[in-house]
């Protein structure tokens, strides 16, 4: 195999498609066979051996690692609009993002939001509205059956407020239907409950160009063929509004009480503070789509900050536009038969992962592949300011976003991983590194929450009133502390040799205490699901040395109890919507990886599970060197929206086979690199300073 960074037999680093994937076992993707008379040992070498060449040869030229991010067929759909706004509704492209919806077409009709998930009423009118705007006949088999499935699952009249929204847009919904988001919003200041620095980093950066949206009403009306009355199953056409508690008092209510407001308000011929709001909220804008791959560098922000440049009178050819357009167009893939379209991207957190995982995998420290990566990553440090310091006014700069470039939000989860990654590296800049790592330190240690654990964007952003709001339809308004963040900064510290009695660490490690489930598993807000949350924790715990303490041992026999017969793990998505699935469902490479982690983390190293978990991605991996995996396993908005990292189930089986192969041998890692907690402030003066936010 190659090492050099242009990939297996001539394929080129960087993004790999599914197509070329396929390309590197033809004709067929059949299990790698090993002679019978290999030893585990073996084997074990041999696997890692080839899971490390493959990812190496597909590191980009510039040094950073990027998989494909996949999600549902909404991003296709919300395109194929979104072009037809633009004016730019070009057949061959428009005919390829059909191709595409349609091949994701299910047997019922419908669409679903994740692998092997039932029908969702928003994603399978959005196709249906795309496919007519694509030209389909609304009396093919095809659009019958999700137009018969649109009825089943409760009619136009019940969708969402984003799908509302955009049929506002397209005139196939009268405005009054659309939750109130007046621009006066903008106007709140930070510290008040409402403001829009109280929720989410990407709620607001999606909500803020709906503010210029809903006080202007640009309508970019459907061709007459493409109109969409045929989806309502009541044939009036009336489209209920969001049903009121039959308590009088409720937070819904109160919510629904203040849409009635807003919208009275909206009729009326005269708003005193509407051109000062509209002024903020426009200037809001065009800050926030500087130092940044378009707004918040997330597919429906992005979108909807072009929608709102063209209300504002910004021309389609306008050199602003065209550079967010551009942007967008760096999120799709394009094959012969079909263009498909990422959320976001992801190479900092792919990257990162990728570097634990050849570290893990006996990489030298100073290897070039590994060089370039962290001299790549130290580039990609935010040192500016972003909407983090409203929460955190005394934090300096020093994390990492997700993206190329997002600078605005950087993420505490990421930068996590990244100084993991960049402490094993034997940089030649000793200097410079060790400032990148400190000033990382620093910020994270900033971001912690009055309850001791982290969230991925904000600081103490956990107003759970706001979830209560009843069109708040992606359930992710908030961003509190959650276990996955909290036990990725916790074990970013033990690794830089903090220990488990630092105030900052005991304070970490109480609030996941509290928030063990009885069964003894931790929820996973961006990994599906417990298993994610739970391997974590585990790992976390391995780094302070408490892998034998009561939380750990609760957690290994959870994870032993949950594996499948096939000696993998997996758990489906629908757990975020039924408690009673938490570890169920078909066994996958990355979750099964997860799985295998968590025990070795908890000093289980020859256990039958442990014996299993490593057999199911041994017979699974392929003659190239990689996993195959379909389901999706990580999570954007639970019981919303859900994500296939492609890099996953590659990066996580190798790390978590060559972690099984170095604890069989009693090896360790090198550690070049680790910090007294001396070094650092503490932070308890700053965070008493700050509870009145």
């Amino acid at each position: 195999m190659l090492r050099n960074g242009k990939g297996i037999e001539g394929l080129p680093g960087g993004l790999m498609t599914q197509e070329a994937e396929l390309e590197l076992e033809p004709p067929q993707r059949q299990r790698a066979s090993s002679p019978p008379d290999l030893d585990l040992d073996q084997r074990l070498q041999s696997s890692v051996a080839r899971a490390t060449d493959y990812l190496l040869s597909l590191q980009a030229p510039d040094g950073y690692w990027i998989g494909e991010l996949e999600a549902d067929s909404t991003l296709e759909s919300d395109y194929i609009f979104f072009l037809h706004v633009l004016g730019e509704f070009d057949p061959a492209r428009i005919a390829k993002l059909a191709t595409y919806i349609r091949r994701r077409q299910l047997a019922d009709g419908g669409w679903n939001i994740y692998a092997g998930g039932p029908s969702e009423l928003n994603a399978t009118v959005k196709a249906y509205v795309a496919l007519k705007l694509a030209g389909d006949s609304p009396d093919s088999p095809h659009m019958a059956g999700a137009r018969r499935r649109v009825h089943e699952l409760g009619g136009l009249e019940h969708t969402n407020s984003y799908t509302r929204f955009y049929l506002a847009l397209g005139g196939a919904l009268d405005w009054k239907y659309v939750p109130a988001i007046p621009p006066e919003l903008m106007l709140l200041p930070p510290w008040f409950y409402l403001s829009i620095y109280s929720v989410s980093s990407w709620t607001r950066a999606i909500v803020a160009p709906l503010t210029i949206l809903y006080a202007l009403k640009p309508q970019w009306p459907m061709p007459a063929n493409a109109a969409i009355q045929e989806l309502f199953r009541d044939p009036s056409e009336h489209v209920p509004a969001f049903d009121w508690d039959r308590r009088v008092i409720t937070w819904r209510n109160l919510f629904l009480a203040l849409d009635r407001l807003f919208k009275l308000h909206e009729a009326l011929p005269w708003k005193p503070f509407r051109k000062a709001a509209m002024a903020r909220s426009q200037q809001w804008l065009i800050d926030h789509l500087e130092r940044t791959e378009g707004l918040g560098a997330i597919f429906p922000a992005m979108i909807n900050s072009v929608f709102a440049l063209l209300a504002m009178g910004y021309r389609s050819d306008d050199p602003l536009t065209v550079r967010e357009k551009n942007h967008l167009r760096c999120f799709e893939i394009e094959d012969d038969q079909t263009i498909r379209l990422q959320p976001c991207v992801s190479p900092v957190w792919d990257t990162a992962i990728v570097m634990n995982s050849l570290l893990e995998a006996g990489l030298p420290a100073d290897h070039p592949a590994l060089v370039k990566a962290a001299h790549w990553l130290l580039n990609c440090q935010v040192v500016g300011p972003g909407d983090w310091q409203v929460r955190n006014p005394e934090g300096e700069p020093g994390g990492w976003a997700f993206e190329f470039r997002n600078d605005f939000y950087p993420d505490v989860d990421d930068t996590a991983f990244v100084l993991m990654a960049l402490r094993q590296v034997a940089y030649p800049d000793r200097s410079r590194l060790e400032h990148a790592l400190r000033s990382g330190i620093r910020w994270l240690l900033s971001m912690q929450n009055r309850d001791g654990g982290w969230g991925a964007f904000d600081r103490d952003n956990d107003h759970r009133i706001l979830t209560r709001i009843p069109f708040a339809d992606h359930n992710a308004m908030i961003d509190p502390s959650t276990e996955d963040v909290t036990s990725r900064v916790l074990e970013c510290l033990g690794r830089f040799g903090w220990s488990a009695s630092h105030p900052t660490v005991q304070h970490g490690l109480e609030y996941l205490k509290k928030e063990q489930t009885s069964e003894g598993a931790w929820y996973g807000r961006w990994g599906v699901n417990y298993i994610y949350g739970t391997s974590g924790v585990l790992r976390m715990l391995e780094a302070f040395g408490l892998e034998e303490n009561a939380e750990a041992r609760s957690g290994s026999a959870w994870l032993r109890a949950v594996q499948n017969s096939d000696g993998g793990f997996g758990e489906t998505c629908a757990s975020y919507d039924d408690p009673s699935l938490k570890g169920k469902g078909p066994s996958t490479p990355s979750q099964t990886a997860w799985g295998l982690i968590g025990l070795l983390a908890a000093g289980d190293i020859d256990s039958p599970s442990v014996n299993r978990a490593v057999q199911y991605l041994l017979d699974g991996q392929k003659n190239g060197g990689c996993w195959e995996e379909t389901m999706f396993t990580g999570t954007g908005f639970p019981r919303v929206f859900y994500l296939r990292y492609h890099l996953y189930r590659d990066t996580f089986p190798l790390y978590a086979l060559a972690r099984y192969r170095n604890l069989r041998r009693g090896e360790t890692q090198a550690e070049l690199m680790r910090f007294s907690p001396n070094e650092f402030p503490s932070q308890n003066g700053d965070r008493k300073r700050n509870r009145r936010l």
